[in-house]
């Protein structure tokens, strides 16, 4: 598995370069971050240990849903959702949608850190 690239940078220049790459200005590099942070706070909030251990559960256990991610861990899934929807929109974890349930993807593992 490739290791994820994160950027840490202000919201505001975050805005203008996003602004500069719609407007054809700046085309980043494939090795540039694709997930932003504004903070080494609130990377480190999304990034813990508890965190980067429950996507080394996913990745090893390959749990087929929530409920099953919530045993294995042994956290409560109200809980397991709400970082798991976190996560995914970071792009950490994909949440792909079977039959009647929702089975956790990670994506990685491991991170670049750019700040």
């Amino acid at each position: 598995m490739k290791a994820i690239v994160i950027g840490i940078m202000s919201q505001e220049r975050i805005r203008e370069r996003v602004l500069s790459i719609a407007r054809g200005e700046y085309k980043p590099k494939p090795s540039e971050p694709k997930i932003w942070f504004t903070s080494m706070r609130s990377l480190a909030e999304v990034l813990s240990d508890e965190n980067r251990a429950l996507l080394k559960v996913i990745q090893e256990a390959k749990p087929q849903s929530i409920s099953s991610l919530a045993e294995l861990t042994g956290r409560k899934p109200g809980n397991l959702s709400r970082t798991l929807r976190t996560m995914s929109n970071y792009g950490l974890v994909e949440m792909r949608r079977e039959k009647n349930h929702v089975r956790p993807v990670a994506k990685t593992t491991e991170f670049r850190i750019v700040a």
